[in-house]
């Protein structure tokens, strides 16, 4: 079958799946923190969104269900980002968001069945949790923007509130994620202040989870008893 041929090749190109993902996240993160929202910065973050996806279609798609799934979620995600450029209609941006945001949220679950699974712990598994770490603060940018959409002015910056764009948001993810919080960025809406909290305790268990599963993978060693 035609899909069943797609995702040999692609496991093929990305051996490496995950380490492929991670590189191409600590991209795209880096690229929406530095470039201005404007038209050609905005093409510039599509293509670096496209590797992106290309490597989670790549990473998730283990299984032909899976990698359906993923390039369902993937095909709107980039129309409606190659649709919202010019930054025309906000709606082209929401549905973007909304469609990001469900393939991230679909590519951390199968990238945490992945790293979990009761098997020997391998490189690619811990660019798989690494990934998953990225990809968890870029999510809750989206969900910030979304947030931001249905109560505009739910961020202040600066002490002012303001429509942040995603590279902002993308900024205050992940203070939130990493507990560095240093006050320059704030919720000041019900849904952002929601959204705040499920970041930092999703953030926490996460790691505990992670260094939990590490520990796991290598049992305590025994004492000789003749000593």
């Amino acid at each position: 079958m035609t899909i069943g041929r797609a995702r040999t090749t692609l496991a093929l190109v990305f051996y490496q799946r995950c380490f492929y993902l991670f590189v191409a996240m600590l991209a795209l993160i880096m690229a929406m923190l530095l470039l201005e929202p404007t038209p050609r910065g905005r093409i510039m973050l599509n293509g670096g969104n496209l590797l992106v996806v290309i490597a989670a279609v790549a990473a998730i798609g283990r299984t032909q269900l899976s990698f359906v799934i993923a390039l369902l979620l993937a095909m709107p995600t980039l129309v409606f980002q190659l649709l919202a450029i010019d930054g025309s209609d906000s709606r082209f941006l929401l549905h973007s968001w909304m469609f990001g945001a469900a393939l991230y949220a679909a590519t951390i679950g199968y990238l945490l069945r992945y790293v979990f699974q009761h098997d020997v712990m391998t490189a690619d598994k811990l660019y798989g949790a690494a990934a998953a770490y990225l990809m968890l603060g870029a999510l809750w940018a989206y969900l910030y923007a979304m947030a931001n959409h249905i109560q505009p002015g739910s961020f202040a910056f600066g002490g002012a509130v303001i429509s942040p764009p995603i590279g902002d948001l993308l900024y205050f993810s992940f203070t939130v994620l990493t507990s560095t919080g240093f006050g320059d960025a704030v919720p000041v809406q019900r849904y952002a202040r929601g959204l705040c909290v499920l970041e930092q305790l999703v953030g926490g268990l996460f790691l505990a989870i992670l260094i939990a599963r590490l520990a796991g993978v290598y049992p305590p060693r025994r004492e000789d008893s003749g000593t």
